[in-house]
């Protein structure tokens, strides 16, 4: 288990990045596997990682276990990689940014949201 100064660091992440509230992405998992046109995402966020990111959203710092752990720091590494400024404004098509988006609030993060 991490210590209680990285363990801080990675709630305090995870929760900046995932900018959406657990109903909020909980109604957005149902209406994207609901989808016929739904894009099928990267293997690393898939509906079983948003669902994971629903748990961990529900829970208290006390009650994570490793698994919830990696998944958080999988979905800041993600979230971060694709939202960074290396990745540049205006050179993807409106639909690569729609799938872009989509996969990103799968994870719990919605890139049309202000920053905090």
């Amino acid at each position: 288990m991490a210590d209680a100064l990285e363990l801080d660091a990675l709630w305090a992440e995870f929760h900046r990045v995932v900018n959406m509230t657990s109903q909020e992405l909980a109604a957005w998992l149902r209406v994207n596997d609901a989808s016929e046109e739904s894009v099928a995402p990267p293997e690393h966020a898939g509906a079983p990682t948003g669902e994971h990111v629903l748990a961990i959203l529900q829970k208290r710092r006390i009650d994570l276990t490793e698994d919830d752990l990696d998944v958080m720091y999988e979905v800041v590494d993600t979230v971060t990689a694709e939202t960074g400024p290396e990745r540049g404004s205006g050179q993807a098509s409106e639909a690569e940014e729609t799938r872009r988006r989509h996969r990103l609030m799968t994870l719990g993060h919605d890139p049309h949201r202000p920053q905090l």
